[in-house]
Parts: structure tokens; sequence; C-alpha cells
């Protein structure tokens, strides 16, 4: 026998007068109680979201990568050499963390997406395509030569363009899945999709200028000029490194945020302070490159966008932080 449908206030749960509710892709401004439709048992936006069968390999490599990139730091502290230049430890630290960050937050992505034909092997090639670029830059560092920009072999030349390819391909499947974020609502709280919609669109724009960044290289290295060099001491890496974590911090913010008891809609505006902050330290790190300048060799107007952007992203960080502390206060 069929069971009797529960009753809807046992289905879905009521929401406070004036709040938005997201009903069939639309959005409501609701000034009497009703019923959200979302299910009573709450949904938690990180739970056990590597089991799903598109993010383990992404969350398995992704954790080998990190794992890679710290193995890496008493390698560097026992071996020696220059932070920077083309050849340094630098390099198998810095990309092990990132890549592998990187590979864990689009595995969470992928999680929270319904599911699309050939997801799986997409998102298998995806991680197969970081994890084989960090092995790359790991396997010249231990030869003793330059990763990026190294022609001085055959040999290195291809494993050059290969990593060269390899960053291609991710931010095509980057941009793809930002596309699928924005079109789908995934079950997540509206901060936390926020969060991981603004992440991600910033990662792909880092992933473009990191594009561009090889670009330049090569240009300047064909007409005998630095390749890491734009005009007097721009540093073309620059904006490419200041937004690629966004895709981190931003979720961060929000579950911090919502561990210390913040609301939805003060969580949304932390977020998109965030967002915000890290939006205009990625237009300052774009002003000091095209200027020619140093990373902090600023002028009156780049040094007002950078204390615009610090303070778009200390406020949610001070916000929390406070919201911590009273929330240990009362609990006593």
């Amino acid at each position: 026998m069929p069971q009797a449908p529960k009753p809807i206030s046992e289905t879905f749960q009521p929401v406070r007068p004036n709040a938005r509710v997201f009903m069939c892709g639309s959005v409501f401004d609701q000034r009497v109680h009703f019923y959200c439709m979302q299910p009573a048992r709450p949904l938690t936006d990180a739970s056990h979201w590597w089991l799903d069968r598109r993010a383990w390999l992404l969350a398995a490599l992704g954790a080998i990568m990190v794992a890679s990139g710290l193995v890496h730091v008493p390698v560097w502290a026992v071996l020696g050499g220059p932070w920077e230049g083309p050849v340094t430890w630098r390099k198998p630290i810095l990309f092990g963390i990132s890549g592998g960050l990187t590979s864990l937050s689009l595995g969470w992505i992928w999680s929270k997406l319904p599911w699309r034909w050939g997801d799986a092997w997409l998102a298998a090639a995806t991680a197969w395509a970081l994890f084989i670029e960090v092995v790359l830059i790991d396997l010249q560092r231990w030869r003793g030569v330059g990763s990026h920009f190294n022609r001085d072999t055959p040999l290195d030349s291809v494993l050059f363009d290969a990593m060269g390819a390899l960053i291609v391909g991710v931010t095509l499947v980057s941009l793809d899945l930002a596309v699928r974020l924005f079109r789908h609502r995934p079950l997540m709280a509206a901060d936390m999709l926020l969060a991981a919609r603004a992440g991600l669109a910033l990662l792909v724009v880092s992933c473009l200028l990191g594009i561009w960044v090889g670009i330049h290289g090569e240009m300047q290295q064909r007409i005998g000029l630095e390749p890491t060099r734009l005009g007097a001491a721009g540093v073309p890496k620059f904006p490419h490194g200041v937004a690629i974590h966004a895709i981190q911090w931003l979720p961060a913010i929000a579950w911090v945020a919502r561990r210390a008891g913040i609301d939805e809609r003060m969580r949304c505006r932390l977020v998109a302070s965030a967002t915000a902050g890290t939006l205009l330290v990625a237009v300052y790190a774009v002003l000091q490159t095209a200027l020619g300048r140093a990373r902090f060799d600023t002028t009156p107007l780049t040094a007002a966008v950078l204390a615009a952007g610090v303070a778009g992203l200390a406020m949610p960080v001070a916000v929390t932080a406070w919201a911590m502390v009273a929330g240990r206060r009362q609990a006593r």
C-alpha cells in the first residue's frame, strides 16, 4: 500500500517574513510566512562531497599535490637555494599546493552540479591534467633546470609546451563549470552559492591571465627580453596569482561565518564584500603590472585601489571574528 503523503508542514521548512524564497528558479519577496521549497532535513554544503563519482579523483590527486608541495618545504630548507628565479624550490612548493587546492575545489564544485553525460571522464581528465603539470614542474626542478620559458633542449621545449596545453584544457573545463554553476541553482545556501560562483569566475579570469603570461613571455623571449617582466619592473604573474585562490577563501568565509552564527543575509553581504575586495586587489595588480611597476611600488591611485580592496577583505574577517568572540562569551 502506498504511504499517505506527509503534511506540508513536515515536508518543508517555513522561512521568516520578508525572506527571499527560491522557487522554480525565481526569487519572490515574501511578506508573510511561507514555506521554502527545500527539504526539512538541513543540507550541509560540504558533507562527504568527495564521495561523488566526479569528485573523488580530483580530491585524491589534489591531496597528493598539496602533500607534495609541503614535502618540498623541508627539501628547500635542507638543500637551500633562492626563492625567486627560474630554478627554485618555490615552484614545486607553490605549484603543488596551488594545483592541489584547485583540484579539490573543482571536485567540490562538480559534486554540487547535476550530472551531465561525460562528467566522470572529464573530471578525471581534469584531475590528471593538474597532477601531470605539477609532476612536470617537480621533474624540471629536480633536473636542475627551469620549468617555464625553457627551450634550451628539445625535451625542455616539449615539457613546457605540454604544461601550457594542460592549463588551456583546465581553463576550458573551469569555464564550462562556471557557466553550469550560473545556469543551475544547486542545493546550497545563498551565501555559499555566491561564494562558489564568484570564486569560480575569478579562477577562470586568473587562468586566462596565466595563459596571457605564457604568451607574453614567449613574445618577450623571441626578441631577447626578460619573459617574466613587463616594462621596467612589472611582474606579469602578479595579477594571475592574486585571484586564483578566491575559489577557496570565499567559500571559507561563508562557512566560518555560518559556524559563527551569522544569519544568511549578513553572510551574503560578507561574501559580497570579500568578492569586491578581491576584485579591487586584482585591479590593483593589473594596474601595477601595466604601469611597469613592482608589486608594491605604488602610485597614489593604485595605493587607493589597494586600500579599498584590503578594506573589503578585512571587513568580513573582522565581523566574523567579532561574532565568534561574542558567541563564546554568551555560551559561558
